[in-house]
């Protein structure tokens, strides 16, 4: 058979993903953090940005009309085609410094400062703020949180004296977590700092002794045993008490006076002065810093009854392009490669704007579609929200499930019932038991909730007493799945339920 040539011509479409398209993208699924510090490095980047400081209420001023505005090469085609995966693209582009005038507003010495040394401080103030050419405030530099580690080395030299023992207490030291734990294996460490497992122990046991009172404990019964012998009120049924949390944990009091050999009120006193300990000493020095979730939609109650829903304004950067910087620029460039520069930081400036906007507008309509098909829950709480899937909300609002999904990622919104990522509203469906709609499985969950906690230590709900009353409701349900639900939700069984009621009753008593 002899092989021959020819020419065939097809026709077909395939998306290309631009670098503009790829970018517009990566911006729907940035947090509001995330967002504002990609902004940032844009205008580090580009010339031509810069940051819309007018308010929203102030008139913005209109652009030079004046300013040369060179042909932009063509984009997709569309306004909102980027973010359409669906519609494929046919072609694609190639000193430290302070005021502390208020401390000292002569310029002087504190107050009570010895007269020998006003001379060095007034010395010292000088040499600093030659750094930056400003008056520095040396308490500024005193005045920040002290870290746990940092307290602990401070009183090193005072619990230990000798070289090889303050080299292995700080070694410790810096094992030790922000909660005040050390997590650490003494053979291992030993033999790492080639010193005798008896001197590490010694160490260690003096280390137990500084403050605060549980630091470098080993266990949450270490750590308890440790404030209590500071407190001068550990003692045998204590410690037995200490070596048994697992059976208070499980409630299990027949086993926990049998260990401890104390009566229940002797107990009951012993958990009380316990409770009182601190489980994590360290978390008082130097502590993380939690970052509060800022809502991107605001969602309120209108007088006539339907849902006002807008953006959170202050998570949306504001970045204009300055056109008269580039006719400027563009008026006295010369060389070919300095306008291909401009021009394609002109591009990428608009791109970005346009971005923006799209991003915005964007996450309005999809949170106003999620408004409106889950108003039962905005109007009457958890028990009515609807089972919701990404394309139910895609379809509503002609869009890609793909982009529904990077636009409810990291984003959250505002309502009268509390805050709520928009991920929140998309639930799965939990069937009938007759011919009603299907129910929410939030919804569901809060309802297992709400039975449990209507509990008394007589009528504890066992799964399947929960499947039946479920069911007497409407719902269609699983033990295996109101198991997982409960799980899910931290809810011990109902035999660890009855004993913690049990006990409660007990103590009260």
């Amino acid at each position: 058979m002899a092989l021959t040539a020819k020419l065939e011509l097809r026709q077909g479409q395939q998306l290309v993903m631009t670098p503009q398209l790829q970018q517009a993208i990566r911006l729907l699924q940035l947090s509001n953090l995330e967002l504002g510090q990609f902004v940032e490095s844009e205008l580090e980047r580009n010339p031509l940005l810069e940051m819309d400081e007018i308010p929203d209420t102030a008139p913005r001023s209109e652009p030079n009309a004046e300013a040369e505005s060179p042909p932009e090469r063509a984009g997709p085609a569309g306004e909102d085609e980027w973010l359409d995966l669906e519609k494929p693209v046919a072609e694609a582009d190639g000193g430290l410094g302070g005021d502390d005038d208020g401390a000292f507003p002569d310029g002087g010495a504190a107050p009570g400062m010895p007269e020998g040394l006003e001379s060095g401080w007034a010395t010292l103030r000088q040499r600093m703020s030659s750094f930056g050419g400003e008056d520095i405030n040396p308490e500024a530099f005193v005045s920040g949180e002290t870290s746990l580690r940092d307290h602990l080395s401070e009183q090193l030299p005072l619990a230990i004296r000798g070289h090889a023992e303050r080299l292995i207490g700080q070694h410790l030291i810096d094992m030790v977590d922000e909660a005040g734990y050390l997590h650490a294996d003494l053979d291992q460490l030993a033999a790492k700092l080639g010193a005798p497992l008896e001197l590490v122990e010694s160490v260690l046991a003096t280390l137990q002794t500084l403050d605060p009172a549980g630091v470098f404990a080993r266990s949450l019964g270490e750590c308890l045993a440790l404030q209590l012998k500071e407190q001068n009120r550990y003692d045998p049924q204590i410690a037995a008490l200490l070596d048994n949390l697992d059976l208070i944990a499980a409630h299990n009091m027949t086993a926990l006076r049998k260990a401890v050999g104390a009566d229940m009120g002797e107990i009951a006193d012993m958990i009380e002065e316990i409770k009182r300990l601190n489980p994590k000493p360290g978390l008082r020095f130097g502590s993380v810093q939690l970052q509060p979730v800022v809502p991107d939609v605001l969602v309120r109650a209108a007088s006539d009854g339907r849902w006002l829903i807008e953006l959170n304004s202050d998570t949306l950067p504001r970045v204009l392009v300055n056109r008269t910087y580039f006719a400027e620029v563009n008026r006295t460039t010369r060389t070919e490669k300095d306008k291909d520069y401009l021009l394609e930081c002109l591009q990428t400036a608009n791109w970005l704007v346009k971005s923006l906007d799209q991003r915005a507008r964007t996450i309005l309509k999809v949170a106003e579609e999620i408004v409106r098909q889950q108003d039962g829950f905005f109007t009457y709480g958890v028990e009515h929200l609807r089972p919701l899937n990404l394309k139910t909300v895609a379809d509503a609002i002609s869009m890609h499930e793909s982009t529904v999904s990077r636009v409810t990622s990291n984003k959250y919104m505002a309502t009268p019932r509390g805050i709520f990522e928009l991920k929140y509203f998309f639930t799965s469906a939990i069937a009938s038991a007759g011919e009603g709609e299907a129910h929410s499985s939030e919804a569901v969950r809060h309802r297992i909730r709400q039975m449990i906690e209507g509990e008394s230590a007589r009528t504890i709900l066992s799964d399947d007493k929960l499947v039946e009353r479920l069911k007497a409701e409407g719902i269609d349900i699983a033990r295996r799945t109101v198991a997982k639900y409960r799980e899910a939700m931290r809810i011990p069984s109902s035999v660890q339920r009855r004993r913690e009621k049990r006990f409660a009753e007990r103590v009260g008593h």
